[in-house]
């Protein structure tokens, strides 16, 4: 894939699956502004960009603000004359239950997930609009904001708005030639390595090299974060000038399409529903085929 005169902002890629895009990105032509909250990482990944003979620049800074994600901007137009994707990795956890949940732990994971892709986008959509030639908006979604996961009301949310966002902006931008799609990634990172079931597979990968298992790799679709990164290659580059406001999942050996939200079944009286109606026509109407929640892979190795 051919990305060279193309300039790309990835953010929270001093390690992890941030990292792994950078380096794609870069391997495949692109010039990348590194951005990461440790400055030792960030300059890391930039030293592995450049030693493969790439172009590389570092930002230290923690997303959430307008000032950071202009700072973003800037970095890449004055580095390398211009801006063509932004890819919007950064995160944090904070994971508790509901009632134990602080304003905190909320209020910094939605910071930095959701309001942070808000700015970075808007300041790479400002920048794209103004030089022409279209570009790439690329936001990290999760399987949680798809479908929720136990512990993590903010991630999840966070995350369900981020896919809100696609689906929105890919409307906004089409006009300008840029998409807009997420990453749905699933891939051994510091996250998935406290999920029991992960951690023992993950700890043989990272300490003595042994593959990911095909059950993980093929059955769930859980690999590396280099398993993950093409997607952000291809979705960044001509070959995708035609995919806009999708959610592309990727881990191991799976590639897939998530659906939007959409109506699954309906029913009519004349009238409109009161609620006793309802309660009467729900268990052999709408109601007969409830729809599922959290994420299957994880349920089944719990159990």
């Amino acid at each position: 894939m051919e990305l060279t005169g193309k300039v790309a902002v990835v953010t929270g890629s001093g390690r992890g699956l941030g990292a792994a895009y950078a380096l794609a990105l870069a391997a495949s032509g692109a010039a990348v502004v590194v951005n990461d909250v440790d400055a030792d990482a960030a300059e890391q990944t930039v030293k592995q960009i450049t030693a493969a003979g790439g172009r590389a620049v570092p930002v230290v800074a923690a997303v959430g603000d307008s000032a950071s994600a202009d700072a973003l901007v800037a970095a890449a137009v004055d580095g390398f004359g211009r801006l063509d994707v932004m890819v919007t990795n950064a995160g944090i956890l904070r994971d508790r239950v509901l009632w134990k949940m602080t304003d905190e732990d909320f209020d910094d994971v939605v910071r930095v997930h959701l309001r942070g892709t808000f700015v970075c986008a808007r300041a790479a959509a400002v920048r794209m609009r103004e030089q022409g030639g279209g570009g790439r908006l690329i936001l990290a979604g999760s399987p949680a904001g798809q479908r929720g996961n136990f512990g993590q009301t903010n991630y999840a949310a966070a995350k369900a708005g981020i896919a809100a966002m696609v689906r929105t902006w890919a409307m906004e931008l089409s006009r300008a030639g840029i998409t807009v799609n997420a990453v749905i990634p699933n891939a051994a990172t510091a996250m998935t390595k406290t999920i029991p079931a992960f951690a023992p597979h993950i700890d043989a990968w990272e300490q003595h090299g042994t593959p990911l298992p095909d059950f993980l790799r093929k059955g769930i679709g859980f690999g590396t974060a280099e398993d993950v990164a093409g997607a952000v290659v291809f979705l960044a580059s001509d070959a995708a000038e035609e995919v806009n406001g999708q959610c592309v999942g990727i881990g191991g050996d799976k590639l897939t399409l998530w659906s939007h939200p959409e109506e699954v079944a309906a029913a009519f009286t004349d009238g409109g529903w009161s609620a006793d109606a309802i309660a009467t026509a729900w268990p052999t109407s709408v109601g007969a085929e409830p729809q599922s929640y959290g994420i299957a892979a994880l349920q089944q190795l719990s159990s």
